[in-house]
C-alpha cells in the first residue's frame, strides 16, 4: 500500500485555516450564526424540507426560489 500526500490539498487547507483565523474571518464566521444558519434551519427542522421535488438545475432554482418567497412571506407575517 502507498499513501501520497497532495501537497496542492494540503497548500489549499493551509490558506482556508489562515482566512478563517484572520481578523475578516472571525467577523465573517460570527456573523454567519446569525445571518444565514437559522434560516436553513428553520426551512429543514420546523418546513421539514430535506430534498427537492423536482430535477434538473433550473427546475431546482425555481423550487428553492418558491421556498425563499415562502420563508421571506413568514418572516414578515411574524
Amino acid at each position: 500500500r502507498i499513501i501520497q500526500v497532495n501537497v496542492d490539498l494540503e497548500r489549499h487547507k493551509q490558506q482556508a485555516d489562515e482566512l478563517l483565523k484572520s481578523e475578516e474571518g472571525i467577523q465573517k464566521r460570527k456573523k454567519r450564526c446569525f445571518d444565514v444558519e437559522p434560516v436553513f434551519g428553520n426551512i429543514k427542522h420546523n418546513h421539514n424540507f430535506r430534498r427537492f421535488m423536482l430535477r434538473g438545475k433550473q427546475k431546482v432554482e425555481i423550487e428553492w426560489g418558491l421556498i425563499a418567497i415562502a420563508q421571506n412571506i413568514r418572516k414578515k407575517a411574524a
